[in-house]
C-alpha cells in the first residue's frame, strides 16, 4: 500500500465494508479494500477500507451523516 493511505473500517463481513467503500466513492473519496481473511477460513482475518489521509475529515463527515457506525 503507498504512503499516506489509513484504514478509516474493519469489519469481517466483506459486504458490509463494500458499503463503506461505494458510499465513499459516491462522494468523490478514492476508497480501497484490503482482504486481509485467511483464503481457507473465512471466520479468521478482517476486510479493512483504506482512504488517503487528506479525505479523512470527509470520510468521517460522510459516514456520520449516512449513519455509519465506525
Amino acid at each position: 500500500m503507498e504512503k499516506n493511505w489509513i484504514k478509516i473500517f474493519t469489519s469481517f463481513n466483506f459486504y458490509q465494508s463494500e458499503i463503506i467503500k461505494q458510499v465513499l466513492t459516491e462522494h468523490h473519496i478514492d476508497a480501497v479494500l484490503l482482504n486481509r481473511q485467511d483464503s481457507s477460513h473465512q471466520s479468521f482475518g478482517n476486510i479493512e477500507v483504506y482512504i488517503h489521509q487528506r479525505d479523512f475529515s470527509h470520510a468521517i463527515e460522510v459516514m456520520v451523516l449516512n449513519e455509519i457506525n465506525i
